[in-house]
């Protein structure tokens, strides 16, 4: 019997050790999907929030009559995100009313990514919108 205990005790370290070899790679992979679902639903508010100013800036001449007005507009639209009206621009192209917007999404991942070059990432989007011509 001691053969089987002396078998059984050489071993017994090796899940702690499997363990933690394994742990913070699982981690870092898990904390990285749930950065990129964060950066996705980033880029989308900020799309939406710019397709929105656009809109209001070609349709409704009540309160999207400025470009400061329109700017305003696509900070309210920016549900979640801590956007300055600076970051919104506004100009009338030949496709309408166009709105850009820029946000610097910064990543969760902890120290490596974000002492990297890839701490932060530029995110930009572009609404274009056309009134439609009153008959």
């Amino acid at each position: 019997m001691k053969r089987g205990t002396r078998k059984w005790r050489r071993r017994s370290g090796n899940v702690a050790i499997e363990y933690g070899l394994i742990l913070p790679a699982f981690l870092l992979f898990v904390i990285g999907i749930i950065d990129v679902g964060r950066l996705l639903w980033t880029y989308t508010t900020l799309a939406r929030a710019v397709e929105a100013a656009a809109r209001c800036g070609a349709i409704d001449v009540n309160n999207c009559a400025t470009a400061a007005q329109i700017q305003t507009r696509a900070v309210s639209e920016a549900w979640g995100l801590t956007v300055a009206t600076a970051d919104f621009t506004v100009s009338s192209e030949s496709c309408g009313i166009e709105v850009t917007g820029t946000y610097n999404f910064v990543w969760a991942i902890p120290a490596v990514v974000a002492s990297s070059p890839f701490g932060t990432l530029a995110l930009s989007a572009r609404g274009c919108y056309s009134p439609r011509p009153v008959p």
